[in-house]
This record gives structure tokens, sequence and C-alpha cells, in this order.
């Protein structure tokens, strides 16, 4: 197993780099006290430069680029890039929305959904979350009742990424309540179906720069040929689903930390106190060592998790991989604060606002909880899950303001 960076992925990493530093978040500031609100700009010039199509064959209009190669392109995004609200909203995009359509989709709804979403003129959502069913995604309610050659969705999702902008949504209902979650089935649904109403309403700690939403569906009519894979595959679909974002999604943030460690480290190097520089302290010098540990080590096990989907095995390093990055850079936002101090409270430097959106992370793709557990479930600790564990970067409602929990269950 070789996991080094060849050319064509350094010259990538290094191109989506320089994107990020010259090109995006330069309102990164202003949105995040605004909240909910994308910079249409930046989403566009992503998908010039083949962000939003990294993965996708070629012939749909991406890349056709390998899960490994992805995953170093976008931590060098991430490190340009200072709005980490965006990369969390090309993540949903691109790994709960295009990568379910490539692996399921028919070769006609490829055609007629992955060029645009693509190029930029279409943004895709993923919808599972409930009020009830987040990590329990057994206790999923939403129905989709055949009709002839339509199914009529009704349910409520929650917490939905990048639902307000969205153009098309993977909508998952059951067709028989009674089946659990065996009976799930997704739907490509587009924003304009009549039934389907989107309501912006959710204000969150971090992250305030992807938008978030909550779907109605009533009596929402879509014709069969909007299903995504066959009926009850709904579970299958999701299992996937997961496991690629897992693993990838949170490669933007690996950039950030990256940032974020170079920048204590030249601010350790120029600040003084007590006649010397505060990196000559042992105590400050070891903050900073162990911030890069924890780097490298959440980077080996992502590196690791896209190793193995390349290989079509995805294992338990997908999890690992969200929950060592979500983790450590909790941790080292955390001592980014105290490298800056009183300085690092205020919001002249990005430390508190990095701080803000790594806390989102931990519960993006399924808490830290959620992935403890089905790692010791694929190692064989305890008895098999009772259903496909929780949804990507959008069931918690601890991070809204209005929240008093940790996550939504």
């Amino acid at each position: 197993m070789n996991l080094a960076p060849n050319e064509e992925q350094t010259d990538l990493a290094r191109r989506l780099r320089a994107l990020g530093a010259d090109s995006l978040g330069a309102d990164i500031e202003t949105r995040d006290r605004t909240a909910q609100r994308l910079q249409p700009g930046d989403w566009q010039r992503c998908a010039d430069a083949g962000v939003l199509g990294l993965p996708v064959p070629k012939e749909y209009g991406g890349l056709g680029l390998s899960a490994l190669t992805c995953a170093i392109g976008l931590e060098g995004l991430g490190a340009g890039c200072r709005d980490n609200g965006l990369m969390i909203a090309l993540g949903a995009h691109i790994w709960a929305v295009e990568l379910p359509l490539m692996e399921f989709g028919t070769e006609e709804q490829k055609r007629r959904h992955l060029p645009g979403l693509c190029d930029g003129r279409t943004v895709g959502a993923h919808a599972i979350t409930e009020a009830g069913a987040g990590s329990d995604a057994l206790s999923l309610t939403a129905t989709a009742r055949r009709d002839g050659d339509h199914y009529v969705l009704d349910g409520v999702k929650r917490f939905i990424t990048n639902a307000p902008i969205a153009d098309v949504f993977i909508v998952y209902a059951t067709v028989n309540p009674a089946l659990g979650f065996t009976g799930v089935t997704a739907f490509l649904v587009d924003r304009n179906t009549e039934g389907l109403t989107v309501e912006t309403r959710f204000e969150k700690t971090g992250l305030r720069t992807v938008p978030w939403g909550e779907i109605t569906l009533r009596d929402c009519r879509v014709p069969v040929s909007a299903r995504l894979g066959a009926e009850k595959q709904g579970s299958r679909i999701l299992s996937r689903t997961m496991a690629w974002e897992r693993a990838l999604i949170l490669a933007p943030l690996l950039g950030a930390m990256s940032r974020q460690i170079d920048a204590c480290v030249r601010h350790a190097r120029s600040r003084e106190q007590f006649g010397r520089t505060i990196g000559r302290f042992q105590s400050m010098s070891n903050r900073i060592v162990e911030m890069q540990i924890r780097l490298d080590e959440a980077r080996l096990l992502t590196h690791r998790a896209a190793w193995d989907l390349d290989r079509g095995t995805p294992s338990y390093f997908a999890e690992a991989a969200q929950l060592r990055t979500s983790e450590s850079a909790v941790e080292t936002f955390l001592d980014a604060l105290q490298v800056y101090g009183a300085l690092g409270f205020t919001t002249s430097t990005d430390v508190e606002r990095n701080l803000r959106d790594a806390l989102g992370t931990r519960i993006s793709s399924g808490t830290s909880d959620m992935q403890r557990l089905v790692m010791a479930d694929k190692l064989g600790l305890t008895s098999r899950l009772r259903a496909a564990p929780t949804t990507g970067p959008h069931g918690a409602a601890g991070i809204t303001t209005g929240g008093r929990h940790a996550h939504a269950r």
C-alpha cells in the first residue's frame, strides 16, 4: 500500500489550494455574521475548476478521479479556502448526491442530472433526517405510496444541508412503515415538484455559511422513473453513500487544520513574552507538536479510507477518518486559542470561527458516538445495528442556536 501522493495529486492539491486562497471566501467574516448564505460566485468558481465533478466520470462532465486523489485535492482546497461552510456544502453535494447517482442511477438519470451537478447549474441535497429519525434511521416516517406510474411522497425532513439553494433532492421514504428501514426507497425529486416546499429556519453555532433547511412533502407526486435504484434499496444506497461521505467529506478540514498550525507556528515565532518568543517555551512548543501529530493521524486515516474505497472494500476506516478528523479539529482549534490567547478569542483572527465550525463536524455524517458504535459493530464487538446509521451532515439539533442537545436522536 503506497499512500504517497504522485505528481498528479500534488499538482491538483497545489492548484486547488491556490484557488481557495486567491478566489474563495473573501467576505467570510460578513457572511459568518449574517448566516445561511453561500457565495454563489464561489460555488461557480469551484465548478469551473472541476471541484464539483472530481469523482464523476468524464462522460458525465466530471474529472473521473480516484477517491485518494479527491482526498488529496480537497485537502489542498481546504488549506487555501477559509470558508469551512462552503467545504461542507461541496461535500454534501458531491458525496451524498453525485456519488449515489453515479452508483445507482439509471443511464437516463445520470445523463439528466450529473452534468448540471458538475458544472454548477444544479445544486444537490440529501434528505433523510427527520425529527425522530437522526441516528435511528429505523424510525423514519416519510412514506412513499405507489399510485400507478407514480409514487406519492409525504413527510418532513429537517436539518438538510443545501436545502435552501438545492435544485434536486435525494429523498428517502418508506414504501411500508411496517418494514422499518428495509422498506426505505430513494427518490430524485426536483425542487419545483408540486407538493415539495423548503423553509429556511435554522441559525447555527458554526458552519454558518452553509444553509440548512426543512423540507415538507405533502401529496408530492413523482414518477416511477424518479426512483433511485430499486424499491426497498434505500438502505443499501445510504450505506454506500455513508462509506464515501464519512471517508471524504472532512478532507478539506485537514487543510484547514494545516493552515491553522502554520499560523500558530508563525505567531509563536514572533510573539514575545518574558524576553523571548513564546515558541521557545516548552509548554507552547509541545502544544503545537501535538497539533501536528493529530493532523498527521487524521490524514493517514483519511487516505487509508480512500484507498479502501478505490479498491471496492470500504472498511471501518471511513468511520475512523470522520471520527479522528472531527475530534482532532476541535482539539487543534482549542489549542490554537491557547496559542493566540485573548487575540484568538476575538473575531480578528480565524481561530474562534474555525473552532465553532469544527464543533459542527463532530455531528456530520453521524455523531462521534455513532461512529464509535458503527466501528464497534464492524469489529464484531456488538450485535448488528438495527438500521443503517445516521445520515450525513444533516442531523444535529444541538448545533442550532435554538437546540439544547449535542445531537438529534
